[in-house]
C-alpha cells in the first residue's frame, strides 16, 4: 500500500472512532471492528417501528471467516431503540435454522443493547467460523420500538417476522409472516485474511429484476467469482438503494451523503465500486453531465483520502424506459466518456458496453433485459459481474 493511502487509512480510522464516540456514550460496541465486511445493505427510513416485534433476517455471506460481528443501525431513528434479544444462526430452510447453530449475540458482554438515535453499534465477536456463501440468519426483538424505522426496503430476499420474542427458537413455527425487507441490520463482518469491495449503486446494484431468494444480483455473482480467485479481495458489500441518486436525496440519502456511513466505515474495504448516475439523468431535474462529473470527483477524492481505490462503472443504456429521451441520452454519453477517459478512477468497468445492443447502443440487449429496458435480468447481472477485472479491485500496489 502506498504511503499516501496508508496515511489516509490511519486518518480515516481516527476520524471514524472520534465521530462515533462523540455521537454515543463510550462503548467498545460502537467502534468499527477489525476484520472485513462479508455482507452489507444500505440503511434508510422505511416506515414506522412497532413495539414487541421480532425480525428473523436472512443474509448471504461473501467472504468466510471467524468471529462474526453484526452491525445494528438506528441511523434514521428519532429516539433510542432497545434490542433485548439478538441471535444468529445458519438457515436450514425457510425460517428454520440448523439445529445447534442459533446463538445469542452480546454487546459489551451484555445480552441487550440500546442504540441511540442516529447511531450504529457492533456486536461482540461470535466465536467460531462462518463459511463463505452461507445463509446467516439474524433474529432480533425490539420490546418498545417506536418512531421512524431504519432498514433496507428492497432486500430481494424472503425474511420473517413475528410478535413477541422468539429469537432463541431454531424452528420456524412462530415465524410465519414473510417480509421482503431487512430491519435494523445493515452489516456483518468477520475476521479474515482478505479485503473487501463495496458496490455503491442504485436499484440495478440492489438487484431489481433478478430472481428473489437466489442471490443473483450482480454483486452476488461477483462475490462467487472472487471466492474462486487468488486475489486478496474476497468480501463484497452491496450498498445499492433502489431509486438512489449521486447528487440528491430521495429514495435513500444521496451517494454523496451516505458515502461515509455505508461505504467508508465498513471494515476491511480496499475498493469502492461506483455505479450510479442513471437516476440523476432520467429524472430530468436539470442535472447536467458536469454536475454528475463533479459528484463523481468528490466521491473519488473522499475515497482516496480514506485510502481506498475507486472503480468507476459506465451508466448502462435505458432507451425504452419511460423517462428516456435524446437529451438524457446525451448526458449519459458525456458522463460515460468522462468515466472511460478522464483517468480519475483507478480502474473502469464498462457496463454500458457489456449491456448495450450491438444494433442500437442506446438500448439494452434484449437477452439481458429484465423487461423494463433499464434493469438487467439474471443473465445480464451475471454478464456485468463477469466484466469486472478482478485484479482492479485490489489497489494495494498502486
Amino acid at each position: 500500500m502506498t504511503g499516501r493511502i496508508a496515511r489516509g487509512c490511519r486518518l480515516l480510522a481516527v476520524t471514524l472512532v472520534a465521530a462515533v464516540l462523540q455521537a454515543t456514550p463510550a462503548s467498545a460496541a460502537t467502534v468499527p471492528p477489525d476484520g472485513v465486511v462479508t455482507w452489507g445493505a444500505s440503511a434508510d427510513r422505511i416506515g414506522e417501528a412497532v413495539a414487541d416485534r421480532g425480525y428473523r433476517m436472512v443474509v448471504h455471506t461473501s467472504v468466510g471467516g471467524r468471529d462474526a460481528r453484526i452491525r445494528l443501525s438506528n441511523a434514521f431513528g428519532d429516539r433510542p431503540v432497545t434490542f433485548d434479544s439478538v441471535y444468529a444462526g445458519i438457515r436450514r430452510e425457510g425460517a428454520a435454522l440448523v439445529p445447534g447453530s442459533n446463538r445469542r449475540l452480546s454487546f459489551d458482554d451484555e445480552s441487550s443493547i440500546t442504540v441511540p438515535a442516529g447511531a450504529v453499534v457492533y456486536s461482540d465477536p461470535l466465536p467460531g467460523r462462518l463459511p463463505a456463501g452461507s445463509d446467516l440468519v439474524v433474529s432480533v426483538h425490539t420490546p418498545d420500538a417506536a418512531g421512524p424505522l431504519t432498514g433496507h426496503w428492497m432486500a430481494m430476499q424472503t425474511s420473517y417476522a413475528t410478535r413477541g420474542d422468539h429469537t432463541a427458537e431454531e424452528g420456524g413455527t412462530h415465524w410465519t409472516e414473510t417480509i421482503g425487507s431487512w430491519f435494523y441490520l445493515d452489516a456483518v463482518s468477520v475476521r479474515a485474511d482478505a479485503g473487501a469491495v463495496v458496490a455503491l449503486g442504485d436499484s440495478i446494484t440492489d438487484g431489481w429484476q433478478s430472481t428473489t431468494d437466489l442471490n443473483r444480483r450482480w454483486p452476488d455473482y461477483l462475490a462467487r467469482r472472487l471466492q474462486k480467485s487468488r486475489g486478496l479481495v474476497k468480501g463484497v458489500a452491496n450498498e445499492g438503494i433502489s431509486g438512489n441518486q449521486v447528487l440528491a436525496d430521495g429514495p435513500g440519502q444521496s451517494a454523496l451523503n451516505r458515502l461515509d456511513r455505508d461505504v467508508l466505515s465498513q471494515p476491511g474495504v480496499r475498493t469502492v465500486f461506483l455505479f450510479e448516475g442513471v437516476n440523476d439523468i432520467k429524472a430530468h431535474t436539470g442535472v447536467t453531465a458536469q454536475d454528475l462529473i463533479d459528484g463523481y470527483r468528490e466521491i473519488v477524492g473522499r475515497a482516496h483520502a480514506a485510502g481506498k481505490c475507486v472503480v468507476g462503472a459506465t451508466v448502462g443504456p435505458f432507451k425504452g424506459w419511460s423517462e428516456w429521451d435524446p437529451a438524457a441520452e446525451a448526458v449519459r454519453r458525456e458522463v460515460n466518456a468522462f468515466i472511460r477517459d478522464s483517468g480519475e478512477f483507478d480502474a473502469v468497468t464498462d457496463f454500458d458496453r457489456i449491456l448495450r445492443s450491438p444494433y442500437d447502443h442506446e438500448r439494452m440487449l434484449p437477452a439481458l433485459d429484465g423487461g423494463d429496458h433499464i434493469h438487467p435480468n439474471d443473465k445480464g447481472m451475471q454478464a456485468m459481474a463477469d466484466a469486472v477485472d478482478l485484479p482492479s479491485l485490489d489497489c494495494a500496489d498502486r
